[in-house]
């Protein structure tokens, strides 16, 4: 655990030292903010329905951008020898950096409650939605970061890592819209696997065993796949 926490403390720092830090938290505040004011404005609804619907859709973008360096520039500099020769596991690498991004997301999202206070100020706001809203919006990053550090872990390229996370999160995120290929017989398996229907449940206030083991399932496995990945690289 110390040595996760090193590697913890090391790339949240290193996330405010880099220009892509603060490009990547510019445009989901941008896309974010448009979503919500286009609501709050255009359609004279004070809610914050369409932010949380809209954003597994920025998520898939925003989250892989987040992560595409953590391990791909570690590898590309010759950094990620020295770091295996500390007393840390590749557990305890993963675990750090997963922390760290998923800190970073947690105070990107912290200025949305902006949105939050504007709706209670002009009318009612059900305070079970807004919870259930940001602890979902937590689980989704996490659940992207998982798959963002395992797209990292294959690749020195920064640029491939972020493809390849953003082509699986944009794919769990529009999943649900493409069951009707699949057969009858294997819907509800299929339905499962869709991350959106699992973050909206949560968004409305549902707290149901089975999204909570979707999510946390998917950043374990992800996790233990990255974990892997470094053991057979060295």
């Amino acid at each position: 655990m110390n040595g996760a926490l090193t590697i913890f403390k090391k790339e949240l720092k290193g996330f405010f030292f880099s220009p892509i830090a603060y490009i990547v938290i510019t445009t989901f505040l941008l896309l974010s903010g448009w979503f919500f004011f286009s609501t709050f404005f255009l359609y004279n609804q004070a809610d914050l329905r369409t932010f949380f619907t809209q954003l597994p859709l920025i998520f898939s973008f925003i989250v892989p951008a987040v992560t595409m360096r953590l391990f791909s520039e570690e590898f590309n500099s010759g950094s990620f020898e020295l770091l295996t020769t500390l007393p840390v596991s590749n557990s305890g690498i993963v675990v750090g950096k997963f922390l760290a991004a998923l800190t970073f997301i947690a105070l990107m999202l912290l200025p949305t409650l902006a949105y939050a206070f504007s709706v209670a100020m002009l009318g009612d706001l059900d305070l079970g939605p807004v919870f259930g809203g940001y602890c979902g919006a937590l689980l989704l990053a996490g659940a992207y970061i998982g798959i963002g550090l395992l797209a990292s872990s294959i690749t020195r390229n920064q640029i491939i890592a972020f493809i390849v996370g953003m082509i699986f999160c944009f794919g769990l995120t529009i999943f649900n819209r493409m069951l009707f290929f699949v057969p009858e017989g294997l819907l509800a398996v299929f339905a499962y696997m869709g991350s959106t229907a699992h973050f909206q449940n949560i968004a409305r206030g549902i707290i149901d065993t089975r999204d909570l083991i979707y999510f946390l399932s998917l950043i374990f496995l992800t996790l233990y796949g990255t974990s892997f990945v470094l053991q057979e690289r060295k």
